[in-house]
Parts: structure tokens; sequence; C-alpha cells
């Protein structure tokens, strides 16, 4: 894949249209409450307006079921951009149409406009070939620096960049993700450990599929752990579990045994009747009925943390327990803290394991946190992204 950086394009004096992710999460008031998504893109940001470009910046926000709501205009985005930047940003009432259009030829060199909420229109989620043309419209260049929504086939992601030609590029944040991931899927070195939690074998089937090929251990956690143990003919109490898919988790424990891949399982968990009552510890092999695993228990949190600090490649997509609450954290917090203590190059793939690992204050301490996690875990299965399909040189 031969992707075009932005620093590769010539962009003084020019009106450059670049797709951000500012889906930020709001406030009760409207205002942004985390703005970790604006602060990912100022490189890029920056970076054009210390070269004189004019730069009209556009995003999706929430779902605002491709009509117009004001609790998901772009306004706050905007704002806190403005404040991070310390420089004024225009922002528009619509992305397409003659008021956004005059607004853009209107710009100066080093200026910034953010066009309202792509996903006002039908056009962006039905990736439609004639609202991606309105928005060329507006630009001479495209830049793509919203790697979470790469796998997206939106308008503004999939279709605009279409129009562009030699001039599409992909931006810092983009550029950065594809050489942190690739070095997952190139060479890795040895021992090769995947983490992999959250609530559904569903979610992460060609995930699992993919990296059982690759890592010489998978340990697993989370809800998804309880479909793994029951396919092992283990009762696991209330526990979740994925009735419809216990066949297929026989099928990829058998994948691994053939291909000499190690799945690791809980040895503990720590178990409650309900998130809200008063937790224990216990074994696998003694959850009661009634009761319900939320966390690893401390063996498991243990084991998977010396896993960890031994590999040389790591990547970690889900939490192992309902870490928003103190009573079941302590799982993730071990195994984050393992990343960031590991020597080794760790991974973090975006979602609730890059806000788990935010939470804890260990982000920088990792080799990579994605941007994107449904992005990089299509990416890490293989998949081809819309959205970075669409940057390639023809």
């Amino acid at each position: 894949m031969v992707i075009r950086s932005v620093d590769e394009l010539e962009v003084a004096g020019r009106r450059v249209l670049v797709r951000v992710d500012f889906n930020t999460p709001l406030t009760a008031d409207g205002e942004v409450a985390d703005d970790t998504r604006v602060r990912a893109a100022l490189p890029t940001i920056r970076h054009l307006i210390e070269r004189g470009a004019r730069t009209i910046l556009m995003t999706h926000l929430g779902r605002p079921n491709s009509q117009r709501d004001p609790r998901y205009t772009t306004e706050a985005p905007a704002s806190k951009l403005a404040e991070l930047l310390n420089v004024p940003v225009i922002h528009t009432d619509d992305c397409i149409g003659w008021g956004a259009r005059k607004l853009a030829m209107d710009l100066t060199d080093g200026d910034v406009l953010v066009l309202e909420n792509t996903r006002f229109h039908p056009g962006e989620k039905g990736a439609e070939r004639t609202f991606a043309e309105r928005l060329s419209e507006l630009g001479e260049l495209y830049v793509n620096d919203a790697f979470g929504t790469c796998h997206r086939g939106d308008a503004s992601v999939a279709v605009l960049p279409t129009f562009f030609g030699g001039r599409r590029a992909a931006g810092f944040l983009v550029a950065r993700e594809l050489k942190m991931l690739s070095g997952l899927l190139d060479g890795p070195k040895r021992p090769y450990i995947a983490v992999l939690g959250g609530a559904k074998v569903s979610d992460k089937i060609g995930v699992i599929d993919s990296l059982l090929t690759r890592v010489d251990a998978l340990l697993i956690g989370g809800a998804m752990a309880y479909t793994f143990l029951a396919a092992q003919g283990t009762d696991v109490g209330a526990s979740r579990v994925e009735a419809d898919k216990v066949w297929l988790a026989k099928k990829l424990l058998d994948k691994a045994k053939s291909l000499n891949v190690d799945i690791v399982l809980p040895l503990d968990h720590v178990v409650a009747p309900s998130i809200e009552a008063e937790s224990e510890a216990c074994s696998v092999a003694d959850i009661e009925p009634g009761m319900m695993g939320l966390d690893i228990g401390p063996r498991t949190a243990e084991r998977y943390s010396a896993r960890i600090m031994a590999a040389r490649t790591l990547f970690w997509n889900g939490p192992m327990g309902v870490f928003e609450r103190p009573a079941f954290a302590a799982g993730t917090r071990t195994v984050a803290n393992a990343f960031a203590e590991s020597p080794g190059y760790s991974v973090v793939g975006g979602g609730d394991s890059a806000a788990a690992m935010a939470l804890f204050g260990l982000a920088g301490r990792v080799s990579h946190v994605s941007t994107g996690g449904g992005a990089s875990l299509e990416f890490m299965e293989g998949k081809v992204l819309p959205g970075l399909k669409a940057l390639e040189e023809d």
C-alpha cells in the first residue's frame, strides 16, 4: 500500500480538506468532555497552518440520523480546537452549500475552518458520490487524519478522496497508526502475546482467527472468557455466555491447539450477583449459581502479568472486567501496568483498552495507543480499510 504523506503535499496558499475524527464525548452542557481526539489531530493541523495552508476540517459527531440535530453540532470541538491552537477557528452552519463554499473561498493563508457535522446529511452514511462531490468543491487538496473512521465507507472517508487524484494524502496520525500497527504484522519479535477482553466473542471472531496464525499465546479475559470456559464444559454460574457462539469458541480452541498456540483462560474471578453488589474472589470451579464473573481474579491477573512481561511483542484489545467500577477494575489495571512495565513492543488497540490506559495514567508508557478501536481490529484482521484504500496512489 503506497500512500502519500501530508508533508509531501505543496499546501501553501491552497485549501486543504482534512477529514478529522472530532467525534468527542460531550457534557450535559454541550462542552467537550474529553479532548483526546482533538489533540490527536493537532500535529497535522499545526503543520498545515505553519506552511500557509487554508485548512478546512470536516468530521462527524454522534449519531444524528442523517438530519440536523443541535445536540450534535461541531461547534464544541471547533471551540476546543481554537483553545488548543490559540488561534481563531471559523465554524460553518453546514458542511456543503453556498455558505460553506463562500467561507472556504474567503480563507486566507493560515486560516482554519471547521465544517458542520457531515452526518447531518444522508449522503455521508450513504456514501453518495453527489454529496462527496459537493464537499470536494471546497478544497484543492485532501488529507485523511481520522484513522478511527478508516474502516467505514462514509462519503467523506472513502468517496471524497477519489476526486483528488494525486492531491490526496494521509495525515501524521494515520501515518503513525499504519507504522505502529504494521509492526504487529510484519516480522514481530517473539514471544508475541495478544490479550483480548470485552463482552463478546462474536465481536472479535476475525481478529482471533487472524491472531492465531501470528501469536505464541492469546490471553483472554472479560465476559468473552465465559463463552470459552463454557466451551470447555465449565459451569460459569450466571456469567455472560453467548450460547450460540459456544460451538465457535470450541472451534477456535481446536484451531489454537493445532497451531500450537496457547489460549490462556482465567483461573479465578471476581464475582457478584450484579455490578452494584458487593464482590468476592473465587476460583473458576467455585462460581455459585446466581453469581457472575465481572473481572479476572488475582491469580489470573498475576499469571497474565508474568506472560506479558516475558513477551517481546504485545497487542491488547478489550478490558478484563467492568473496569469503570473500582470493585472490578483490578484485573484490567494489572494488565495495563504490565503493558506499561514491559520492555517489549506494546500496542493497545483503542476503544475501552485505550480508555483504561488513560484512566490509569499509563497511556504514555506503551509503544502505541491506537485512536481507532474498530479500525485497528479490522486492520489486524488483514481487512482492506476503505479509508486507506481511497488514499492509495493511482
